[in-house]
């Protein structure tokens, strides 16, 4: 997986996993993810220093206002490319799954007529 692929991933994750439960730690998106805690720790400390999240002395992670900013567009990504897969015959786990790879790689000015496209629907 490339970098920024990971970053965008985990960004993602800590978005979602915000919205479920106010307090987000590491072990918490190992969890969800189904990744070694060693391999989440590496992940958050590069998010850190990039300045997409913040950690306090707790361990609780934040997005920084850069950080909600890329987990925004790329759920926004993830949730129209399925939600378009979806209206084209995929099942939910079929689109959910092909999605994850497709956000990763779209153009922004395809996926902004994507987006208009779904908008319509």
């Amino acid at each position: 997986m490339k970098v920024r692929e990971s970053e965008e991933m985990y960004l993602e994750t800590i978005l979602v996993l915000k919205k479920r439960n106010a307090n987000v730690h590491a072990i918490d998106i190992a969890n969800d993810l189904g990744y070694a805690k060693s391999s989440v720790s590496r992940a958050v400390n590069l998010l850190h220093s990039k300045g997409y999240i913040t950690i306090d002395k707790t361990g609780l992670i934040t997005l920084t206002e850069s950080g909600f900013a890329k987990a925004t567009d790329i759920y926004d990504r993830h949730r129209v490319i399925t939600q378009l897969l979806m209206k084209c015959g995929a099942d939910k786990s079929l689109a959910e799954d092909n999605a994850c790879r497709i956000e990763h790689v779209i153009t922004p000015e395809l996926f902004a007529i994507l987006k208009k496209f779904a908008d319509k629907e």
